[in-house]
């Protein structure tokens, strides 16, 4: 069986909703001849045509307000930001019309927005950014962060049948680099608000999401060689709602815990899981919590600067093991 990458699983996902459901629909920057920036779309238009695989004006704002329009109207859009960081560029409508229209006018807004997120990849401070924490307290809007090839298409495909308005953050880094055997006819929906534990272990904990999962996994698999230590690793996969079952349960389980996430630290979404713990289980703590984050600055582009910013395997490694320590 021929191995899916992540980039496109995302496509069948896309694919099979459009083939399931008439009412689904693209829109977005290069998303139709083109086949998208990353060709994340490629292949779609000629199936579907021109009018569901929709080439807009450079203007994230119009893409979302016109989706918005749409979904009020019963359809299911899907917008693409051809790169996450200009989702800014519609942070306007997507939380004071898009997140509050259900509450304020009972309008379904069934839309998704989706795009590349996230560094290790040498984009400069214009094509690297995780902006999931300015939408975090946002209520109305969900928010997922998919690490596999398989939660890439469920969530995809989850994310379009949701009837509110869904934030997709897929990590551009994971493209092409993870790859995963999905095999065909086999319905794959992965739950939105739902973590999962992608390692089992004893000693400590590793909350995080998206390309992070796979450094800790890496962390995890040194931490066990080198030091003897069994490391348990949760991969959130939706950041809103935030899946407090899962993460009251590791802790319960190794009694200390590492947040870590590619975002900067100030303001960053650890700071929220670290609060929630601290509410809801600080009497299983053994030690306090921990938080790996990038540093507080616009991420450079020379690679040796990007390295220093992003938070490395080696960065999770020292604090897990200032945490056995503790």
């Amino acid at each position: 069986m021929p191995e899916t990458t992540y980039l496109e699983a995302i496509r069948d996902g896309l694919w099979e909703e459009m083939e399931r459901d008439e009412r689904v629909f693209l829109l977005g920057e290069d998303i139709g001849n083109f086949g998208g920036a990353f060709k994340v779309t490629e292949g779609l238009q000629q199936r579907f045509g021109a009018d569901r695989v929709i080439d807009t004006p450079v203007s994230e704002i119009a893409i979302v307000g016109a989706a918005a329009g749409a979904a009020h109207m019963g359809m299911r859009p899907v917008c693409e930001m051809q790169f996450i960081d200009f989702i800014s560029c519609a942070y306007s409508i997507l939380t004071n019309y898009v997140a509050t229209a259900r509450y304020r006018a009972g309008l379904s807004t069934p839309l998704v927005v989706r795009g590349p997120s996230g560094g290790y990849v040498r984009g400069g401070p214009f094509h690297s950014q995780n902006p999931e924490a300015a939408f975090l307290h946002t209520p109305g809007l969900k928010i997922v962060a998919p690490a596999t090839a398989r939660d890439a298409k469920g969530l995809i495909k989850a994310a379009i049948r949701d009837d509110d308005p869904v934030l997709f953050f897929e990590h551009k880094y994971l493209y092409r680099r993870v790859r995963e055997e999905l095999p065909a006819g086999e319905e794959i929906v992965t739950p939105i608000g739902r973590a999962r534990v992608a390692r089992a272990g004893r000693d400590c904990s590793i909350v995080t999401w998206s390309a992070m999962v796979w450094k800790a996994l890496e962390a995890a698999d040194r931490l066990a060689a080198e030091d003897g230590l069994s490391v348990e690793v949760i991969d959130l996969r939706s950041l809103l709602p935030l899946d407090d079952d899962a993460i009251v349960a590791t802790v319960k389980r190794t009694n200390r815990v590492l947040v870590a996430h590619e975002d900067t630290r100030t303001g960053g979404v650890a700071g929220e899981i670290t609060a929630r713990i601290s509410e809801l289980a600080f009497e299983w703590l053994d030690a306090p919590v921990r938080r790996v984050a990038a540093h507080d600055v616009p991420l450079p582009f020379a690679p040796t600067l990007e390295d220093h910013v992003l938070p490395q395997t080696n960065d999770l490694v020292a604090a897990c093991r200032w945490l056995v320590r503790y």
